[in-house]
């Protein structure tokens, strides 16, 4: 591709592609998406997919990195912005522009982010929704919020991810607590007292979706949740399960649900609840 780098962000505009746009917002919003994780999103052809990336990350509107597997050979590509990706994000919301500087080191940054397989975990979980919505035509995933973008709406929130699944008519919000199996599950049971006071106060009264490593650790976790609080609805799958389907396993429950027959209120219309705008529901 004959475009450098640092080339102008007007001489890049007829490369860039709805598809591309796409994948830049998805790249600001959620930080940084494996080559399978967007494959899996807005491709058909694997092969299609790294050549595009190779070309957008010749244009400097992608950056990625990857490291070494413990036991040999190399983890995927881990892909986020490039420093032209910055700009142009950045004028498509009206942001101040981005140095160089300032964008090697936001890579630099995630890349050395202790909680990057977390994060990773938790696009992994939206992005097997989006995959589901891709191959049935009913299905939606109307809102993936990221944990900032959560608790800027929320204000008390800090999921680590929100969303809300459809499937024609009928719409489940949620949220996500997505476990890698590092925190002592009392730790991970504590975090339902953080959604309680939200429906008080008019808020929606979703679900906690804990997504689990395996099936050991969501045993013990449900042994605990017997005796939390009762007025959080919690459910529990594991990572190696499809999110959308019957995998959902109600506290106190016997049989598993699919993600959009979970009880789901989504408030009323009140100043404090970002899902009304001029009391109308709004995705």
């Amino acid at each position: 591709m004959p475009l450098s780098r640092s080339a102008g962000l007007l001489a890049i505009y007829p490369h860039i592609t709805s598809r591309d746009r796409l994948l830049l917002q998805l790249l600001d919003d959620h930080q940084v998406l494996t080559t399978d994780q967007i494959h899996r999103m807005l491709f058909h052809a694997r092969r299609t997919c790294q050549i595009r990336l190779g070309e957008l990350a010749a244009l400097g509107l992608l950056d990625r990195f990857r490291f070494a597997r413990d036991g040999g050979g190399s983890q995927p590509w881990h892909w986020t912005l490039g420093h032209n990706g910055h700009r142009f994000q950045a004028a498509a919301h009206n942001r101040p522009e981005p140095t160089d500087r300032a964008s090697r080191q936001t890579v630099q940054r995630l890349s050395a982010n202790p909680h990057l397989a977390h994060l990773l975990t938790v696009n992994e979980f939206f992005v097997r929704l989006t995959s589901h919505a891709r191959q049935h035509d009913e299905a939606r995933l109307d809102r993936w919020w990221s944990e900032a973008t959560t608790t800027k709406q929320f204000r008390t929130i800090t999921a680590d991810g929100h969303g809300l699944w459809s499937i024609g008519d009928t719409s489940a919000g949620f949220w996500l607590e997505a476990d890698t199996g590092t925190e002592p599950l009392g730790r991970v049971v504590a975090k339902l007292d953080r959604y309680a006071p939200l429906p008080h106060r008019g808020g929606p009264r979703y679900p906690v979706l804990f997504w689990l490593p395996n099936a050991e650790r969501e045993e013990h976790l449900h042994r605990l949740l017997r005796s939390a609080a009762a007025d959080v609805p919690a459910v529990t799958a594991t990572q190696q399960t499809e999110p959308a389907e019957a995998v959902w396993l109600p506290s106190g429950g016997i049989q598993r649900v699919r993600l959009v027959d979970l009880p789901s209120d989504h408030g009323r219309a009140v100043a404090d609840n970002p899902n009304f705008i001029d009391g109308i529901f709004t995705i």
